[in-house]
């Protein structure tokens, strides 16, 4: 079932749903069930399953020198989503990428994701490789999120990428963007990264999901700027809670956002990270309460695979 569909038969409750990280290659899948297990009996309607970029590795050769090779560490994405599916009987998300991948390779990954019946995909642009500097698109990929809705909305009209087919069969994928309540740290201000936004929606994007965030205000202005420009579709709260004390350094670094005040002065009192990890709970506890009052369509967690802190949010909230 599509994302926009169990929003809608919701009928105004809001819905509990995960993001999960595929485990590394040579890890096993189980350890991933063990954590989704905890969290199954507040009925996600939906999973989403990261995508990983490639990267390079250093190989030892004979010589001493060392051998440049390019993998990816967490593959497995679509086939994760499978098994979901059919295992807990939920709607799986994955998360399709323009980095690493071709127009003609992503068209294979629909294709699969189609035949698997998976309703829904995640478009995204994908982070820059850690060798560089900037975003560089992938010879024959895309640049830009908005292509990718383009190619896939594309798909579902039976427009394939060499010519068009007259089938009953197309895929009829409900397709997600991301959304930065504090803006995507490329953008040069709110109201272009907003523009951004509206051009995914308009190439055919049907939800958003937000960027954590962990002030509630920057989620409620986000949507009444999207809703002022015309985005009409359900715009998804994403929260992650505090776990570790090397958060309040971390998670600016990379996400390029703002942690209240309150936040980071309750986490500097803590004497470890188990005291870190119970104000996070409680961070998020408020957060989501709050979000909930104010007529969210989803709340939507980023557990990066561990589902200890999220059940006790979960508890307290649904």
């Amino acid at each position: 079932m599509k994302v926009t569909e169990h929003i809608k038969q919701a009928n105004g409750k809001t819905l509990f749903s995960f993001e999960i990280i595929p485990p590394q290659k040579g890890q096993n899948i189980q350890e991933l069930y063990n954590n989704i297990d905890p969290l199954m009996e507040f009925k996600p309607p939906f999973i989403d399953v990261t995508t990983s970029r490639e990267e390079y590795v250093y190989i030892s050769k004979e010589n001493g020198l060392l051998e440049q090779k390019i993998t990816r560490m967490r593959p497995g994405t679509v086939g994760i989503c499978a098994s979901l599916k059919y295992k807990y009987n939920v709607d799986a998300i994955p998360h399709v990428l323009c980095g690493g991948f071709t127009k003609e390779e992503t068209e294979y990954v629909l294709l699969d994701c189609h035949y698997l019946g998976l309703d829904n995909v995640m478009a995204l642009r994908g982070d820059a490789m850690k060798q560089e500097k900037f975003f560089l698109a992938t010879k024959d990929g895309h640049k830009y999120a908005s292509e990718l809705v383009s190619q896939i909305k594309d798909l579902n009209s039976g427009k394939y990428l060499h010519e068009i087919i007259e089938t009953p069969y197309n895929s009829d994928f409900c397709i997600g963007v991301a959304g930065y309540p504090e803006k995507h740290l490329e953008a040069p201000s709110m109201d272009a990264d907003l523009r951004r936004l509206k051009e995914k929606v308009d190439a055919g994007a049907d939800y958003v999901v937000t960027q954590m965030f962990f002030d509630n205000k920057k989620y409620f202005d986000f949507v009444d700027k999207a809703r002022a420009i015309g985005i009409k579709v359900p715009i998804i709260p994403g929260i992650k809670p505090i776990a570790i004390k090397r958060h309040l350094q971390v998670l600016p670094q990379i996400f390029k956002l703002d942690l209240p005040e309150a936040l980071v002065l309750e986490v500097e009192k803590c004497k470890d990270n188990e005291q870190v990890r119970q104000v996070g709970v409680e961070w998020a506890i408020d957060q989501a309460k709050e979000l909930i009052t104010q007529g969210a369509p989803v709340v939507h967690f980023y557990s990066m695979g561990k589902s200890e802190n999220i059940k006790s949010i979960a508890s307290a909230v649904f």
